[in-house]
């Protein structure tokens, strides 16, 4: 299965998608929309893609003018796409594939990563059967606030989460609710980094997720 970069650089270039049930690649229709209300955001920015997939999100940043990109991806065929994808544009020197797991990592990449941090655009596309777990007590909730720490996210940061249609969530209050789309059975939903500040209570985990994600980084070079 094949998807594309729908405007910019880039634009009708083709990419790898998995064919499985594990990443959902966006309807070129939504990521339309939502990225035609986004453009002016990305241009010269910092993007996080949580949940990656293939890339076909952060990739289309890239095309629309972002700067750099650091996708976080857990799934060993959907990575080996990603890299695929990367490579088939020519864009290595401005991403970054972290082969981790989202729910623990620090989203502080290592090594030569200063230019990637702090993200200022963060697209957030877990899974539909975890999408309702956004919510707090949860690893999936806690995620979503590391990502507001202010050495991982810029002060104005977006934050765009994809969910099913009819789920609720609760974000941290860190973010706060700027527009939504909701068309094809999806939402996705934008946020903007408020001046709260995280609280320390995750120290601990925060911690044990540097451990185990640096073992699992990896650059493309």
């Amino acid at each position: 299965m094949s998807m594309r970069i729908i405007s910019g650089r880039y634009r009708r270039r083709k990419l790898l998608s998995n064919p499985g049930d594990v990443t959902r690649p966006i309807l070129d229709r939504v990521k339309e929309s939502v990225f035609a209300r986004l453009e002016a955001d990305l241009v010269g920015k910092r993007v996080a893609d949580v949940f990656s997939g293939t890339g076909t999100i952060g990739l289309e940043a890239l095309s629309r003018g972002a700067e750099t990109c650091v996708f976080v991806e857990q799934d060993k065929i959907a990575s080996s796409l990603l890299k695929q994808n990367i490579e088939s544009l020519a864009v290595e020197d401005s991403t970054l594939c972290w082969w981790t797991d989202a729910l623990l990592c620090s989203y502080k990449p290592k090594g030569d990563s200063a230019r990637f941090v702090p993200f200022d655009v963060i697209f957030f596309d877990p899974p539909y059967k975890m999408a309702a777990d956004i919510r707090p007590d949860t690893k999936l909730y806690r995620a979503v606030k590391r990502l507001a720490r202010p050495d991982v996210s810029s002060p104005d940061a977006l934050l765009i989460v994809r969910i099913p249609e009819r789920t609720e969530i609760e974000v941290p209050p860190q973010w706060k609710v700027e527009w939504e789309v909701d068309m094809a059975n999806m939402i996705v939903r934008v946020h903007r980094k408020d001046s709260v500040e995280p609280n320390s209570d995750e120290s601990v985990e925060q911690s044990s997720s540097d451990d185990g994600s640096d073992s699992a980084s990896e650059g493309v070079e």
